[in-house]
């Protein structure tokens, strides 16, 4: 997954899925590879409720009009990107009604090794039109070099304030070789800010969802006196082992420290052996450390599969009732349950009021290599809900554009994902996907999975991490 939510299930729990998303930012520099003609002009797109069709139409000399025209008809755009397999053909599905109203033949190429594969393509003059990104981190470094177009000279910066929520624009936003810039656009995102719950049992127990952290603190306790150990928590994962724990860390700092020093941990600027950091680690330890409150107990976490974790809420009666993960987890539920009824989710509740209602996320982001109208058009099509219409119909994934339909999600519990989405005071990318290789994919996942064993004391442990940046 790109936590791998996306590329580890595919590659390390063999589950094809992909997770991703992201959205534009709001850099005003060029780099190297700025394009040649400013982007029209234009009033912002329509709410959420209104008809997709008339956002990608909003202005008559944009790009994807011009398209939808036919000015561009027999035009090639070549793309590549990490969807294989059923998440190909759920692609090439979403694009479908475009192709063949534009007469533009978008040709998707799918790679299980693009992470690898992207570098020496770039590197080698072989760039995509536009690629799709599932780690923004690996986006990053390959605009530092001034190979990445900004977005913000292709794209109607109005249209996108309108369009996203101002976190998306800011995790679009990196460092270009002359300064910022809007290195892509966000298409598909998973939400990682999740609390599934056996929903037709736990209302059968007289249990309320809580609203607080406080509140879902003293019902842990409750569900342990009334005999259950309340979470259902793996972090066995293979090679990736630990991963979950970088979640739970990640969404305890969005709730205990600002943005702002959430954005610097993730660069490295924030050090693991900080309070902040340290702080969160508390705080998750409270539950964790506790065998009280986790089924199996606390040494049980390392040795039980992620995917295995929420097996235990789905017995009669459950013999745990909380799982925190984001909305692939689902996969991994039985068959016969259904959402809604037999399950459900709650946001995990904010800890300090004064970060309001912050939400974790993963997803894929498109940068442009190429700067040609037909390439413009079809990245100004991306930035429309109508581009991943399909997609959200078929379920499992949110679509992170304000102008997707609520209507279009087949389930209340994915409507109220999507809505939690849009009304987020905070969006945030998964941490883990955004350090280098060597601490989100290395030192991060083996601390966390050290102190949980007991092989470390958390200090050790953050200590650990913490080398990973050094070296």
């Amino acid at each position: 997954m790109t936590k791998k939510t996306g590329r580890r299930l595919s590659t390390l729990a063999a589950v094809g899925l992909s997770l991703s998303m992201l959205a534009a930012g709001c850099g005003n520099n060029n780099n190297n590879a700025s394009p040649s003609t400013a982007p029209a002009s234009d009033a912002g797109t329509p709410a959420a409720s209104a008809a997709p069709a008339a956002s990608a139409a909003a202005s008559a000399d944009s790009p994807l009009q011009k398209a939808l025209n036919g000015e561009y008809k027999g035009k090639k755009v070549t793309m590549f990107g990490p969807f294989v397999d059923a998440d190909q053909k759920k692609f090439e599905k979403s694009i479908e009604d475009f192709e063949k109203k534009t007469g533009i033949d978008i040709q998707y190429e799918g790679s299980k090794e693009f992470e690898a594969t992207i570098n020496v393509r770039v590197d080698g003059g072989n760039a995509p039109d536009i690629a799709d990104f599932p780690q923004p981190g690996l986006l990053a470094a390959i605009a530092k070099t001034g190979k990445v177009i900004d977005l913000n000279q292709v794209l109607d910066p109005e249209k996108l304030k309108t369009n996203y929520n101002k976190s998306w624009l800011d995790m679009a936003t990196m460092d270009g070789k002359s300064g910022k810039i809007m290195a892509g656009i966000w298409n598909r995102s998973n939400v990682k800010s999740l609390v599934w719950y056996p929903k037709k049992q736990f209302e059968e127990a007289g249990y309320t969802v809580p609203q607080t952290w406080d509140e879902l603190m003293t019902l842990t306790e409750q569900i342990a006196k009334d005999g259950d150990p309340a979470w259902a928590i793996g972090i066995e994962s293979g090679a990736a082992t630990g991963w979950p724990a970088t979640d739970w860390i990640e969404n305890i700092m969005l709730r205990t420290t600002t943005p702002e020093n959430y954005d610097k941990w993730v660069k490295g600027e924030l050090p693991f052996t900080s309070p902040e950091v340290k702080n969160a680690a508390e705080i998750m330890s409270k539950i964790w450390m506790n065998p009280d409150y986790v089924y199996g107990g606390t040494k049980s976490i390392v040795t039980t599969a992620f995917g295995d974790a929420p097996k235990p809420m789905f017995e009669n009666p459950p013999k745990a009732w909380f799982n925190l993960m984001g909305n692939f987890i689902t996969s991994f539920f039985p068959e016969t349950a259904k959402v809604d009824e037999d399950y459900d989710w709650f946001y995990l509740p904010p800890i300090d009021e004064q970060y309001g209602k912050p939400v974790l996320v993963a997803g894929d982001i498109y940068a442009m290599f190429s700067d040609r109208p037909e390439v413009r058009a079809v990245m100004e099509f991306f930035t429309t809900g109508e581009s991943i219409k399909s997609w959200v119909e078929s379920g499992g994934v949110i679509a992170p554009m304000n102008d997707a339909s609520l209507d279009w999600y087949q389930s209340e519990s994915d409507r109220r994902m999507a809505q939690l989405v849009q009304d987020a005071t905070t969006l945030r990318f998964d941490g883990s996907d955004l350090m280098p290789g060597k601490v989100g994919a290395g030192s991060f996942w083996k601390g966390m999975t050290d102190y949980v064993s007991g092989t470390a004391t958390l200090d050790q442990a953050l200590q650990q991490v913490q080398n990973g940046w050094d070296k």
